[in-house]
């Protein structure tokens, strides 16, 4: 599995971006698509995550309420929609995918077995 992450940019507080992560090669229902983010100086930290079959989701709580994660079976797609963007979002985003099978969503980037490259989101304030 590869995969392709796209999105990022330069936003104001109070904004939106969504991330596109394209997954190619064969996927299963049961995989979890991931995204994790890290800042500098900050560890890798987990944002969200959903189950590619059934779309369960589960958020940090960090991002609950303001950014949602959903899939598109038929482009091989996850996305990452961001709303009320702030300042501490800054960071490089980054999608994974964890192929362990097991039907839960993991928090630990070490779960994750294969990685896009990142894109980078920076909000101003």
């Amino acid at each position: 599995v590869q995969l392709q992450a796209s999105g990022g940019g330069l936003v104001q507080a109070g904004g939106s971006l969504r991330l596109s992560c394209v997954a190619s090669g064969r996927t299963l229902s049961s995989f979890v698509m991931g995204w994790f983010r890290q800042a500098p100086g900050k560890e890798r930290e987990f944002v969200a995550a959903c189950i590619w079959g059934s779309g369960r989701a589960d958020y940090a709580d960090s991002v609950k309420g303001r950014f949602t994660v959903s899939r598109d079976i038929a482009k091989n797609t996850v996305y990452l929609q961001m709303n009320s963007l702030k300042p501490e979002d800054t960071a490089v985003y980054s999608c994974a995918v964890d192929r362990r099978g097991d039907f839960t969503i993991g928090t630990m980037a070490a779960e994750y077995d294969y990685w896009g490259q990142g894109t980078q989101v920076t909000v101003s304030s």
